[in-house]
């Protein structure tokens, strides 16, 4: 009987002083949950400035900073196809102060690349999807062909057609060979080391086709220097609404854009995932904010937390099963 009365072990008094801080840890971190922004929140983008993903960056922390009365400031840490910068965003306190606006890039380097210092779906948690980047088929003037069907009928009667990406694995090269293995083509690949020099040669005749980006194609189909046959995503784009999908103009099934997403390290407070994610969308749904970004080649595309993980998800699977099927190798 006197054994029940004795003093706690310090296990138990650990254990004891543990139980006692968890029943009041925890109000605490929603009352810090409430509290966030308390200073400005970095914002690290893993590409150059100036491309679709910086841009809609820029665009999106600007309303942000006001929601929050907080700046935000844009932190670019280019190279490696978004490697390094993922790697530094992975490794970031988990306290919603650093956030991380990844790509596909980050969808397909998994398959392509093999090991990486991160894996974008464990060292990370998904805050939303943020802006979907329309790809357009477009070819030259030359090629005997005004809608994806006529040019599936092209290549397939033996003409040889090139279609420039603006890289090996990249999301327009990944597009085109997508479009081989739906339509039972042979496009021929020319990889460059951007989407200006391909737009380029594209344009001067020496690759006949582009699965290219918005912003590097609008001005030449707009000026007629190069005609557009397909948009290859799910929708209509806004920027072209006359342009039918591929998917409506003969081949059923096919979609191919690229897109930026909002994540943050794992381990970010669910209080704070949730207060950043219902902010995001309030601004990507903001007339002003998706006007901006139409004029920077994107389309806000804001969801929630579980839409965006699901879609990462299956974004990995389906360009994994490319890359297998068509043989990609990086570099």
């Amino acid at each position: 009987m006197t054994r029940s009365f004795q003093a706690p072990s310090a296990l138990r008094r650990r254990l004891m002083a543990a139980g006692l801080f968890g029943a009041v840890a925890h109000p605490f971190a929603a009352l810090a949950a409430d509290a966030w922004p308390a200073k400005p929140v970095r914002l690290i983008v893993p590409f150059p400035p100036g491309g679709p993903v910086d841009s809609t960056a820029r665009i999106a922390s600007q309303k942000l900073g006001e929601i929050w009365k907080q700046p935000m400031v844009i932190d670019n840490r280019a190279g490696a196809g978004g490697t390094i910068g993922a790697a530094i965003a992975a490794k970031e306190a988990p306290d919603g102060y650093t956030l991380f606006l990844g790509s596909i890039h980050h969808a397909v380097n998994p398959s392509l690349m093999g090991k990486l210092p991160y894996d974008i779906e464990k060292d990370f948690a998904p805050v939303s999807f943020a802006a979907m980047f329309p790809v357009f088929v477009v070819a030259h003037p030359s090629v005997p062909a005004s809608n994806i069907k006529e040019l599936v009928a092209y290549a397939k009667a033996g003409h040889t057609l090139a279609y420039g990406s603006s890289g090996n694995g990249g999301g327009t090269h990944l597009a085109g060979e997508l479009f081989n293995i739906e339509a039972g083509t042979k496009l021929q690949h020319v990889p460059y080391k951007g989407s200006g020099p391909a737009m380029n040669d594209l344009l001067g005749g020496q690759v006949q086709l582009m699965f290219s980006d918005a912003p590097t194609a609008l001005q030449h189909i707009k000026s007629g220097r190069i005609k557009v046959l397909g948009v290859a995503s799910r929708q209509r784009s806004g920027m072209l609404p006359d342009v039918p999908t591929v998917a409506e103009s003969g081949l059923p099934g096919y979609e191919a854009y690229s897109w930026a997403a909002l994540f943050a390290p794992a381990q970010t407070p669910k209080a704070v995932l949730d207060r950043i994610n219902a902010d995001f969308n309030v601004a990507m749904k903001d007339p002003a904010v998706k006007q901006r970004l139409l004029q920077a080649g994107a389309e806000a595309d804001a969801g929630t937390q579980a839409q965006m993980r699901d879609r990462l998800h299956a974004e990995i699977a389906k360009w994994r099963k490319v890359i297998q099927t068509a043989g990609i190798t990086a570099g």
